[in-house]
């Protein structure tokens, strides 16, 4: 269930001197210093004052903030089987409980807010909640892409056309040489990278990683820049029906072989989970974390650098992308992808502290897949030789989580590496079969 908070600000306090000097609409008051005791929207610590306001309220009902993130609050059930979840966003809530009515009920009632918006999650931060045909719940941004494709109406003065792909195959915007725009050219580009950057947020994460080559340029741009942000805005155009499903389903990886290694006489000897110890128990349902990664080579054509591709799931629904240039140049595909390894086991390693510290129990280890079969080998046998520094350097983190049964690193075809859309400028036919898979949208439910 959704809700939001009316009156979050004036139920807190004000922790600053604020007074006028009452005027004549004041009737007996008239020259009174009067002074404020609420927080009201506008002032410097009114911000800091609701949210202990509802710090407050959470912690009389019960709840815990997690450590990993201070806006999710836990409390056990009764019957102490699971967490029920309240998530807190400015005064935006969201509400995971068997009964919820109940919780805005004693929000109204015992602690006076004025509750908004109450009901089904259907609308929140700019993505809409909908069913798909089959049951499976799905965030949907279309509304906003809507509302972005008229901003681009408004500001070229006509309609996107379609387009099938983001950019074109193996394009590349840090080769333009097009002239540089004017000080109105700049504001309109970075206007519309903020608004591709919200959509990516929201899910649409199959422009990431045209997006992110294209914001290198938000303070320079070149005519040339421009027309390739209109292409995305085309290519979503084309694509707003797309939502992201949360398929609860957990993947089956029966067919793959044990990795059943002595790491006992290697240098990370007995090396276990670092499992904390002031976690929650781990309550419910357990998840299983898939792990997609991939590095593209000469990414960049200007400086050279490659690109670092990483797509999480969590049972079968992407929970976390991530698409970016890599620090330092790379030499060859063996140095750029021991990175993305090493890039991935350590978000890998953050996304099981966050499960941890929000009582949620982890299926065994994290499957991690990658379509470089030389740096598999290298990171999965105990006693492999590596002779560069910066390889030794990258494969040590892979290698200890390996040794300590927190993720097996295993080798699939490129063809099906679902990372493979962050890391390249792609065409439609060649990423279809990914595509259709992340973001099989077929309908609400009406």
């Amino acid at each position: 269930m959704g809700a939001n908070i009316g009156n979050a600000y004036l139920e807190a306090f004000a922790d600053e001197l604020l007074f006028i000097v009452a005027g004549p609409e004041f009737g007996e008051l008239a020259g009174h210093i009067l002074i404020f005791l609420k927080a009201l929207n506008g002032l410097r610590s009114s911000g800091l004052r609701r949210a202990e306001k509802i710090h407050g309220v959470l912690k009389d009902m019960g709840y815990t903030p997690s450590k990993a993130d201070q806006c999710v609050w836990l409390k056990k059930s009764k019957d102490g089987t699971r967490y029920f979840y309240i998530t807190v966003y400015v005064d935006n809530l969201l509400i995971a409980h068997d009964d919820p009515a109940s919780i805005i009920k004693e929000l109204k009632e015992k602690y006076n807010f004025k509750i908004k918006g109450d009901g089904n999650l259907e609308y929140h931060l700019g993505c809409k909640y909908i069913l798909d045909l089959d049951g499976t719940l799905a965030a949907s941004p279309k509304k906003y892409i809507g509302k972005i494709l008229d901003s681009y109406k408004s500001m070229f003065g006509e309609e996107p056309k379609i387009f099938k792909s983001p950019l074109e195959k193996n394009d590349h915007p840090d080769l333009d040489n097009t002239d540089l725009v004017d000080s109105n050219g700049i504001q309109t580009f970075m206007f519309m990278i903020g608004q591709l950057h919200w959509t990516v947020t929201l899910g649409r994460f199959d422009i990431m990683s045209q997006v992110v080559s294209l914001s290198r340029f938000r303070l320079a741009p070149c005519l040339g820049h421009i027309d390739h942000a209109k292409q995305v805005y085309r290519y979503l155009q084309k694509t707003k029906h797309y939502a992201l499903r949360f398929c609860t389903m957990m993947p089956t990886y029966n067919d793959l072989p044990e990795q059943n290694h002595d790491w006992i006489r290697s240098v990370y000897g007995e090396v276990t989970k670092d499992i904390p110890g002031n976690a929650p128990e781990p309550l419910g349902k357990a998840v299983l974390i898939s792990t997609y990664l991939d590095a593209n080579l000469a990414h960049c054509m200007a400086t050279g650098r490659a690109a670092t591709a990483v797509l999480h799931f969590m049972n079968m629904t992407p929970i976390e992308w991530y698409s970016k240039r890599q620090a330092t140049i790379k030499t060859a595909m063996y140095s750029s992808e021991f990175e993305a390894a090493k890039t991935a086991t350590k978000q890998i390693m953050y996304l099981h502290h966050t499960l941890w510290y929000m009582g949620v129990p982890i299926k065994q280890q994290t499957y991690m897949f990658g379509d470089n079969q030389s740096v598999i080998k290298s990171s999965t046998l105990p006693h492999s030789m590596l002779n560069k520094r910066h390889n030794i350097l990258a494969n040590h983190p892979v290698h200890e989580a390996i040794a300590a049964g927190i993720l097996d690193f295993y080798w699939i075809d490129s063809k099906v590496n679902k990372s493979d859309i962050l890391s390249k400028h792609w065409d439609n036919a060649s990423v279809n079969h990914t595509i259709k898979f992340l973001f099989n949208f077929q309908g609400p439910i009406e």
